[in-house]
C-alpha cells in the first residue's frame, strides 16, 4: 500500500478529528499532521474529505467551531494528500442559501489544486448526486524552497517597462525551449526566453492569470476551453496545467520567479478577485457558493436569490465583508511573502471598490490595502473599470495605485488612425496625463500607458483590420469590442498590396514609438515586437492554439519591429527626460549655472511656433511637436543630485499627405540630430544623418514620427 493510500485508510478509521485550531485558515501541515480550518457563517456541519490516488474517499467531521471557523486536526495527514470539504446547512435559493452535502467543495485557501472541473448535472446546486468525480481536489503542500541569497529587483516606477504575456502561449512554439517545457513556468525561465526579455529591455513581466482557473460550462458544451484564465477558482494555487511536472506547480513557479529576479526582471500577476468561476446562481457548485454564498457574493438587497453582477461573469465577489476581504489580502500576502512576486494588476478593479453601488475611493478595500505593511509596498495596478454603471474610473483611484490608462490607448489609437480629434488630448497623454493624475498627489508614473493588451487587436492587427473577425470563437462574431479605433490602410486584412504593407509597418512603428517615448510607465504586449497577428480576432480568449501562441519564426517584419523596440527602450533607459517621475510645468528651466533656458515642456505647431490657445481646439490639426528640455530635470538621482540630460524634439504627423514641419530655432536649438525615424526600418535614420539647422522647413512623410536630439552651439 502506498503511503498516500495508507494515510487515507488510517483516516477512514477515525471517527472525529482532534479539535485543532481555527487559524490559519486552510490546510496546514506541521510535520506530524494537518490542521483544517474553514470559515462559514451559515453551515450546520462541515466534513473534510480525504482522497487516495484511486479516488477512494474518507470523510472526517470537523465538530469544533470558533468565530464561525470550523476546524480540526488530523494526525498522519501531510503533503500530497488530496482533500475537499462537504458543507451541510440550509438549501434555500430564494434566501441565497445553497448548502448541499452532496457537493465536494474546494478549500478557498488551497495552495495546490489537482484535476479539472467537468460540466455535469451533478455539479449544479439542486442535484442530489455526488459531484466528487467532476470537480478538482485541493492538495496539501509543504512550502519550503531554497531561495538562497535571493533579492528582489525593486525597480522604481520611473524605470519600469511592463511586458504582458501568457505563460502557455509565450513559449508553446519556442524552438529553443525543450518540448517538455514549452507552455510552462519552467519554459518561461528557460535561458533563451530570459535572453529575449533582457535584450528587449523590459523590466517586468505581467503574467495573465495564473491563479488556478477552469473553463466555463458554456465553453465545455461546445468543445472549447478558457485560454486566458479570467475564471479563477483558487486564489492561492498556481494553475496546475502550467507545470511541466504534474503536482510540481508551486516549486516550479518559485523557481521561475527566482530565475527572472536573477535576470533583473520583476514578476507582476494579473489577478481576478472580482468574480469566481461559479458564475451566476444557476452555475456550478465548486467552492464559495456551497460554503457561504451570501457572504462571499454580492446579492441583490431586494432579492437575495439574485446576484449583483458588475463583472459580466455572473457574480461579483464581495470584499465589503470582513472574511472575503481577508481572503483577498491573505492571498496577496501569500504571493508576496511565499512566492516572491513584485506586484499585481487587478482585473476589473472598480468592482472591488464599490461600497453600496458606487465606486468609492474610501472603501474598505482601499483602506485595507493601504494600511497593510506588506501589500502596500509592491506595485499595485488597477484596471480602473467594470461593466456596471459608473464603473469607468480612469484617473480616480487613490495614491499608491497606478492604472491601466484606457484614455491613453484610445487617444493614441485615434490620432494615428483617423486623427479626427486634434491634438489637445494627445498632448496630455504624451506628457503623463496630468489632467487625470495631477490633482490628487499622484505622479506621471500612475499612468500605465498602453496601445494594445491581451484583449483587443495585436499591434499588427490594429494596422491591418478595421473590424473584428471573431467567428472562430463560436459566438457569431458578437463577442469582442467594436470600438477598435484601428486603420487598415484601405485594405482589410492580408494579403495587401506592397504599398499598403509598407504603410502598415510605418503605422506600427508610429504607435510603438509614441508609446515608448511617452511619459508614464509603458506596457508592451508579448509578440507585438515580432509582428504577431491573430487574424483580426480581437477576443481570442478561447483560442488555445496558434492564433494566440507567439510565433518565434520571425521574418523581415519581425526583425524590423524587434530592432525598433530595442532601440526605443535603450534610448528610454539612457535618457531620464523621456521617463519623467514628476509632471512638467511648462515653465523656464534654470540651468546649473543659474541662467534661464527654454521651458521644460513646449508644444509646437508645424509652422514652427508654439501652439496658440486656438490650436488646441482645432480638430483638424494632425501634427504636433513636443519639446523636452533635459538640462535640469525636476526629479533627482537616488543620491539626491540634480539630473542633467539631453533635450529632444518629438514630431508626430498623422496626416495622410506629406507635410512640412518648421524646426524651432534659437533659443530652442541651433540644430537637430535625427534619432528615431519611423519611415526607416527599425526606426534608425538612414546613415549618414546630417544635423539639421533650426528654422529648417523639414519635409515629413504622411503618417510618420521623428525624434530629434537638440544640439546647441
Amino acid at each position: 500500500m502506498l503511503p498516500e493510500q495508507l494515510t487515507a485508510a488510517l483516516a477512514a478509521r477515525m471517527d472525529r478529528a482532534w479539535p485543532g485550531s481555527p487559524f490559519p485558515l486552510g490546510a496546514h501541515w506541521d510535520g506530524e499532521g494537518t490542521n483544517f480550518a474553514l470559515w462559514s457563517t451559515t453551515a450546520t456541519a462541515v466534513t473534510v474529505c480525504l482522497f487516495d490516488e484511486n479516488g477512494i474517499e474518507a470523510r472526517i467531521p470537523l465538530d469544533d467551531t470558533t468565530y464561525h471557523v470550523w476546524h480540526g486536526y488530523i494526525p498522519g495527514v501531510g503533503p500530497g494528500q488530496r482533500y475537499g470539504f462537504r458543507v451541510e446547512g440550509p438549501f434555500d435559493p430564494a434566501k441565497g442559501h445553497f448548502h448541499n452535502g452532496h457537493k465536494l467543495l474546494l478549500d478557498p485557501y488551497a495552495r495546490t489544486i489537482e484535476g479539472d472541473f467537468v460540466d455535469d448535472p451533478s455539479v449544479y446546486p439542486g442535484s442530489g448526486a455526488d459531484s466528487a468525480p467532476c470537480v478538482p481536489r485541493a492538495v496539501i503542500v509543504h512550502d519550503a524552497f531554497p531561495w538562497g541569497d535571493h533579492h528582489r529587483p525593486n525597480i522604481g516606477w520611473d524605470d519600469t517597462v511592463i511586458y504582458e504575456l501568457h505563460v502557455r502561449g509565450f513559449t508553446e512554439q519556442h524552438p529553443l525551449v525543450p518540448e517538455e517545457l514549452r507552455g510552462t513556468y519552467s519554459g518561461l525561465a528557460h535561458p533563451a526566453v530570459i535572453e529575449h526579455l533582457r535584450s528587449l529591455g523590459v523590466t517586468a513581466v505581467e503574467l495573465m492569470p495564473i491563479h488556478h482557473f477552469v473553463s466555463e460550462p458554456h465553453l465545455q458544451r461546445r468543445g472549447a476551453r478558457n485560454y486566458w484564465g479570467y475564471n479563477s477558482v483558487g486564489f492561492f494555487a498556481p494553475h496546475a496545467a502550467y507545470a511541466a511536472r504534474k503536482g510540481d506547480q508551486v516549486r516550479e513557479f518559485k523557481a521561475m520567479v527566482r530565475t527572472l529576479h536573477q535576470a533583473g526582471i520583476e514578476v507582476i500577476l494579473d489577478v481576478v478577485y472580482n468574480h469566481t468561476a461559479e458564475g451566476g446562481p444557476e452555475g456550478p457548485m465548486l467552492s464559495f457558493r456551497g460554503i457561504d454564498n451570501g457572504s462571499y457574493y454580492r446579492l441583490a438587497e431586494d432579492d437575495p436569490s439574485r446576484y449583483v453582477d458588475y463583472t459580466g461573469c455572473g457574480n461579483t465577489f464581495d470584499p465589503r465583508r470582513p472574511f472575503p476581504l481577508q481572503l483577498i489580502t491573505d492571498s496577496l500576502r501569500y504571493w508576496i511573502t511565499e512566492m516572491h512576486v513584485d506586484g499585481f494588476r487587478f482585473d476589473l478593479a472598480s468592482a472591488l471598490a464599490r461600497s453600496l453601488h458606487d465606486v468609492d475611493k474610501l472603501s474598505s478595500f482601499f483602506d485595507t490595502i493601504h494600511q497593510d505593511p506588506i501589500i502596500s509596498q509592491v506595485k499595485l495596478i488597477a484596471e480602473p473599470w467594470d461593466v456596471g454603471d459608473g464603473g469607468y474610473q480612469v484617473g480616480e483611484f487613490p495614491p499608491l495605485w497606478t492604472e491601466w490608462n484606457g484614455k491613453y490607448r484610445d487617444t493614441v489609437r485615434s490620432f494615428w488612425a483617423h486623427g479626427a480629434d486634434g491634438v489637445r488630448d494627445l498632448a496630455f497623454r504624451l506628457s503623463g496625463s496630468s489632467d487625470l493624475y495631477g490633482d490628487d498627489g499622484r505622479l506621471p508614473i500612475a499612468s500605465i500607458n498602453f496601445v494594445t493588451a491581451h484583449d483587443g487587436f495585436t499591434m499588427r492587427d490594429l494596422v491591418s483590420y478595421e473590424t473584428k473577425h471573431n467567428v472562430a470563437n463560436g459566438e457569431g462574431n458578437r463577442d469582442g469590442t467594436d470600438d477598435n479605433r484601428s486603420y487598415n490602410g484601405g485594405v482589410e486584412g492580408s494579403p495587401a498590396p506592397p504599398e499598403v504593407e509598407t504603410l502598415r509597418r510605418r503605422q506600427a512603428r508610429n504607435l510603438l514609438s509614441t508609446l515608448l517615448l511617452s511619459t508614464g510607465a509603458p506596457m508592451l504586449v508579448a509578440g507585438d515586437e515580432m509582428w504577431r497577428t491573430q487574424g483580426g480576432n480581437n477576443n481570442a480568449y478561447v483560442q488555445d492554439n496558434a492564433v494566440s501562441w507567439i510565433d518565434w519564426a520571425g521574418g523581415p517584419e519581425s526583425a524590423d519591429m524587434l530592432a525598433l523596440v530595442r532601440r526605443l527602450l535603450d534610448l528610454r533607459r539612457r535618457h531620464p527626460v523621456l521617463r519623467q517621475s514628476a509632471f512638467f510645468e511648462g515653465r523656464e528651466v534654470i540651468t546649473g549655472d543659474g541662467s534661464r533656458a527654454t521651458k521644460d515642456l513646449a508644444w509646437f505647431h508645424p509652422a514652427g511656433r508654439e501652439l496658440a490657445e486656438s490650436d488646441w481646439f482645432d480638430t483638424g490639426l494632425r501634427s504636433i511637436g513636443m519639446y523636452l528640455d533635459g538640462r535640469r530635470l525636476r526629479h533627482r538621482s537616488r543620491r539626491g543630485e540634480p539630473i542633467v540630460d539631453d533635450s529632444f524634439l518629438l514630431l508626430l504627423h498623422s496626416g495622410d499627405s506629406d507635410g512640412i514641419f518648421t524646426l524651432p530655432g534659437e533659443p530652442w536649438a541651433s540644430r537637430y540630430e535625427p534619432v528615431i525615424d519611423t519611415t526607416c526600418v527599425g526606426g534608425e535614420p538612414a546613415a549618414p544623418a546630417p544635423e539639421i539647422p533650426g528654422g529648417t522647413d523639414l519635409p515629413m512623410t504622411g503618417r510618420s514620427l521623428l525624434l530629434l536630439r537638440v544640439r546647441r552651439d
